[in-house]
């Protein structure tokens, strides 16, 4: 069945308000919102899927439908991404075997990420859920241990059992590592992307699930899933020579404009 593809936006973050519409300049100059650049990633995906932005607030709806995207309305009561994509799933009708969440500060997700993610479903009974984990090169490494210094949030942390189930994610920098490594050098720490596909089981439980403590310490939606005792799968991907970044803070603007530079991305 055709998977859905959910890009979950809201205007009022915490720690960058109207975040969504910030514009990001590419390769040859133009400038694009960042859900548009998040839409057009999503677009790239195989299997002819369907797309659609899930967002509370009608300024991100009217520049999304403006640039072309399907749009579902949700409520402002939805706590974080995984609640937004299970609305507008059942918005939609609740007919989509499985369900992805693309996030909105999330452009440079490569297509076959995503691809991986569905795949491992199919591979995985016990996993209602899959995410991706990239190993951290020396680079992504510094730059995380640079923004916890800095006193920032940055990427997102992952470790896994021998079946590739997660035992935790965090945003701390773990396993602790205490040598250094070279900026092409492939390190002992996983980088968590924020991208998760869903059986529509698992994601209707999701909302029946309360917060617990450590998703409330976190902020990391998917430790809901640990936190119920539910197996999550990490799925390893191949970056294939390109640079990924969230956009979570203001000083992360430069840093993506780079990478969309240094990839030739319009």
């Amino acid at each position: 069945m055709q998977p859905l593809i959910v890009i979950p936006a809201r205007y009022a973050s915490t720690r960058y308000p109207g975040k969504p519409l910030v514009e990001l300049t590419g390769a040859t100059g133009e400038k694009k919102s960042l859900i548009q650049r998040s839409w057009e990633a999503a677009k790239q995906v195989g299997g002819d899927p369907r797309v659609v932005v899930a967002t509370d607030d009608d300024r991100i709806r009217t520049a999304a439908e403006a640039f072309g995207a399907e749009v579902v309305m949700t409520s402002e009561g939805c706590r974080n991404g995984t609640e937004r994509c299970a609305e507008a799933h059942k918005a939609l009708g609740g007919a989509h075997d499985v369900i992805v969440n693309l996030q909105g500060d999330a452009p440079l997700t490569p297509h076959w990420f995503v691809e991986a993610l569905i795949d491992a479903l199919v591979e995985d009974a016990d996993a209602g859920m899959a995410t991706p984990v990239l190993r951290c090169d020396g680079r992504a490494l510094n730059g995380f241990l640079e923004d916890r210094r800095a006193g920032r949030v940055g990427g997102t942390t992952a470790v896994f059992d021998a079946a590739r189930h997660a035992l935790y994610f965090s945003k701390e920098v773990i396993p602790f590592t205490s040598r250094s490594y070279e900026d092409d050098e492939a390190t002992p720490v996983f980088h968590h992307v924020g991208v998760y596909a869903y059986r529509a089981q698992a994601l209707k439980d999701y909302q029946g699930w309360p917060e617990g403590p450590l998703e409330q310490l976190e902020g990391l939606e998917q430790l809901r899933f640990l936190e119920n005792g539910k197996p999550v799968r990490c799925v390893e991907v191949d970056a294939r020579g390109r640079q990924f970044w969230e956009l979570n803070n203001p000083e992360d603007v430069l840093r993506i404009e780079a990478m969309i530079s240094e990839m030739s991305l319009i």
